[in-house]
């Protein structure tokens, strides 16, 4: 498997593991692993990417900024995807369009960083890469990376993706089950009103076509999907396989794969990586990205024009997306080729509060997926999903909102890892005002 990949490329935001025997005997170990997902899989995602890039879907991905070990309880897992599936029933009914269902989650341990220590006083130490990598306490041992993490990301993936798959088959993702999503989150805001509402008019439907003797399976379930940024190229290699049915090589880490802006260079080792496996793939496209850099992308990653094959993901900042982002939808609409346009608000809108706290103003969130919208409707594009940082806790996270939350807020409840993430009530909020924009767009 590894003469498949050019192992001679310059890998950008890798960790600099002090134990490189360690590691050859971890990586050895994660090639004889079961794969946490399969090919088939990967396939069915890719058909329903090209239906949401032809503008006949939409798609949803949500979850952590970074995963942690110490949060992946059930609790935890199942608020997220009770998130999530909340934000996909208001999408779906408000806008009547199916929405494809991904969650940040199952691998999403590391993270890239814009240095590679971290100083506090006149100490210096590495800094926190994610749980894959090394430990959030700001010591010697725990911020050494250690490869043996990468076998924790690992089996921490494999009992998400199984909890992930009990809850949205075996029942508890049953639409008709609708009001039972909001049990243990907050009813009283005007979002939860607003949910149980909307949560009683699809209650009524469904008894509807119940009394007209329709009752399909579909209900019952749902496909959800698994995604990450491919960020340790060890790890993802380690778990590329070949699939039996085609003799394609695909990434069995998750579902859905993602290059982020520091590492897509064109003759860069994620590029090739990304290059070579069949997943469906995306790339983070942010506002120093030109026409030319993603239509290389394009020509690099899907030469075939192979339908489901390529995700834009746009993390322009709200204060760039109505200048940054039309040039390069007009220059990819203008060569004939097709991508699924995807909104990440978050990234491009953090900063530091008075109080010291990272965070994000809802208002900037919403003013970046209004601003998408209104850049596709003007070109006759389809703004085909948003992809953000959630969790189902009740975080104080990012300021504003119906909650309204305020910078003195933010140490009331601050949980993240690393970047700031909605809770969910804001991601509620945003998922009715993202309905709404799908609707005014159709008619």
């Amino acid at each position: 498997m590894e003469s498949l990949f050019n192992n001679s490329l310059a890998i950008a935001q890798q960790p600099a593991w002090p134990d490189r025997e360690k590691l050859a005997q971890v990586v050895t170990e994660l090639r004889t692993l079961p794969p946490l997902v399969f090919a088939g899989e990967c396939d069915n995602l890719k058909s329903k990417i090209a239906q949401a890039a032809s503008g006949a879907a939409f798609w949803l991905q949500g979850g952590d900024c970074a995963e942690t070990f110490a949060a992946a309880t059930a609790d935890s897992i199942r608020n997220r995807i009770k998130t999530i599936l909340q934000m996909a029933a208001v999408l779906q009914y408000g806008a009547s369009m199916p929405v494809i269902k991904v969650g940040r989650m199952a691998g999403q341990f590391a993270k890239p960083r814009s240095n590679d220590t971290e100083k506090r006083g006149e100490i210096e130490l590495p800094a926190y890469r994610g749980d894959a990598v090394n430990d959030l306490k700001f010591t010697k041992e725990s911020r050494t990376p250690d490869p043996s993490r990468l076998l924790k990301v690992y089996h921490t993936s494999s009992a998400t993706l199984n909890l992930v798959r009990a809850f949205t088959q075996g029942g508890f993702a049953d639409l008709r089950l609708v009001h039972e999503w909001n049990k243990g989150f907050v009813r009283d805001s005007e979002i939860g009103s607003r949910y149980e509402a909307l949560a009683k008019e699809i209650g009524r439907a469904l008894e509807f076509m119940k009394s007209a003797g329709v009752n399909p399976e579909e209900f019952k379930t749902v496909d959800f999907y698994s995604s990450h940024e491919a960020l340790i190229l060890e790890y993802e290699k380690a778990l590329t396989r070949i699939d039996s049915r085609s003799d394609q090589p695909y990434d069995v880490s998750a579902h859905f794969l993602w290059i982020g802006e520091r590492t897509r260079q064109l003759d860069g080792a994620h590029i090739d990586f990304a290059k070579k496996i069949r997943n469906p793939i995306g790339v983070k496209i942010g506002p120093k990205t030109s026409p030319a850099d993603a239509l290389a992308l394009i020509e690099t990653l899907n030469p075939e024009e192979e339908p489901g094959r390529l995700t834009f993901i746009i993390r322009m900042g709200a204060k760039n997306i109505r200048t940054a982002l039309p040039p390069i939808v007009e220059s990819v609409k203008k060569s004939g080729r097709t991508v699924l346009w995807v909104c990440d608000p978050m990234h491009g809108n953090t900063y530091e509060a008075p109080t010291g706290y990272k965070t994000r103003s809802f208002d900037d969130v919403m003013n970046e997926v209004k601003g998408f919208f209104e850049v596709h409707h003007k070109l006759g594009t389809h703004p085909g999903g948003i992809h953000v940082e959630l969790t189902g806790d009740d975080v104080t996270e990012c300021v504003g909102g119906g909650m309204d939350i305020s910078h003195e807020d933010l140490a009331t409840r601050y949980e993240s890892a690393c970047d700031p993430r909605l809770n969910h009530t804001q991601s509620l909020e945003l998922a009715f005002l993202v309905a709404e924009m799908l609707r005014d767009g159709k008619r």
